[in-house]
């Protein structure tokens, strides 16, 4: 192999290839990345068996000479040390030329770095899916739903399944749950999109979905998504991002859903969260993020937090509208506050039970999003 490349390039797919590297691999060669040239380009791959990831540097870009190959071939060089050189090389010009075995030679100006690599025949193969039944999305609405849901996936590998978000394709509407048991996120989104059967309730990880977030550039141009039986395939651009699909039957949350509420309030979103966030200093103090609600017979409501330690915080809010009985309630403050910063809508609707049923929040604006926690029993 022998090649010459734009060092702002390489640069980028090598960054966008190391976040699939694992810190731990299974396997030694999991610790580097593919570099496979040919007249086409430079083709990069890196996986942990869990998540793979494949970015693609053509030769020309909009006419503009990026990669010149005089030698195709492959090798595998080790990412974390790639992924620091190369943006460290002083010219903007990189050759790689592979002497005789696995022994690689990379020049930038005077700089002269001779490199041990691995056999590229041994990095595993990429999984084969099928493209005929493939979604598209906007880049930045997919971004926007994994925001919106990712934070209540749970991490407890116990319950692997839970470790993920579930996709429903139906209707043409796309819908993503997550839950930790504690609370739950969903969103959906209107694509428009032909009935899928690939798309009917598979599980991806939230690490897989919090890398791809990290890759889709802040824009509207498409993600394409291709399903098959345990894999799903993502394309953004030149980037291709394969993931293993969760196994195990996701729970149906839809039961635990309320429809019809003793106490519903619409409150200012930025005032509630600030107020939260406040009394959750006290709280997180006292290691249990315990803030408590209660309903006062003015139409406000008061906010209040304690901590054996440093004492209590009350603060008082007026609500834009207040129906229904009486409340008191006591909830994770944390949990209250990831659901509020992810809503974008000037104002929400809380909705309430009674002091052990699950909170409902939702935005006013008709943005299709829902989340609910589930109170805490407290004895104050």
């Amino acid at each position: 192999m022998k090649l010459t490349i734009r060092k702002n390039e390489l640069n980028e797919a090598v960054q966008q290839a190391a976040k699939a590297v694992s810190s731990r691999p299974a396997i030694p060669i999991l610790s580097g990345i593919k570099f496979e040239a040919d007249h086409q380009g430079l083709t990069l791959t890196s996986s942990d068996t869990e998540i793979s990831i494949q970015t693609f540097v053509p030769a020309e870009i909009d006419g503009e000479p990026i990669v010149r190959v005089e030698r195709p071939g492959s090798i595998v060089l080790p990412a974390r040390f790639m992924a620091e050189i190369v943006k460290k090389l002083p010219e903007d010009d990189i050759e790689f030329e592979q002497q005789g075995g696995f022994q690689v030679t990379i020049r930038s100006g005077a700089t002269d770095i001779q490199m041990i690599g691995l056999d590229a025949e041994e990095f595993p193969v990429l999984p084969d899916i099928a493209r005929q039944q493939v979604i598209n999305i906007p880049g930045e609405l997919l971004k926007n739903m994994i925001r919106q849901t990712i934070f209540a996936a749970s991490t407890n590998e116990q319950t692997p399944i839970l470790t993920g978000i579930q996709w429903q394709l139906q209707g043409g509407e796309l819908k993503f749950t997550a839950t930790d048991r504690h609370r739950l996120s969903t969103c959906s989104a209107d694509l428009g999109a032909p009935e899928s059967d690939k798309f009917a309730g598979i599980v991806i990880s939230a690490r897989t979905l919090n890398e791809l977030s990290r890759i889709i550039p802040d824009s509207q141009e498409p993600v394409e998504i291709a399903a098959a039986d345990n894999q799903v395939l993502f394309r953004i651009g030149r980037v291709l991002l394969f993931s293993r699909v969760l196994d195990g039957v996701y729970p149906d949350t839809s039961r635990i859903i309320p429809q019809e509420f003793k106490t519903e309030m619409e409150i200012d979103t930025r005032q509630l969260t600030e107020a939260i966030d406040r009394a959750y200093l006290m709280s997180r103090e006292e290691k249990t993020n315990i803030v408590r609600i209660v309903t006062l017979g003015s139409g406000d409501i008061e906010i209040s937090s304690s901590s054996t330690e440093l004492g209590r915080v009350t603060e008082q809010m007026r609500v834009v509208r207040l129906d229904g009985d009486e409340l008191r309630i006591a909830f994770n403050s944390k949990y209250m506050l990831d659901a509020l910063r992810v809503i974008d809508s000037e104002k929400i609707f809380i909705g309430f039970n009674g002091s052990m049923s699950p909170i409902v929040i939702r935005p006013t604006d008709g943005d299709r999003q829902l989340h609910i926690i589930l109170p805490y029993r407290t004895t104050g």
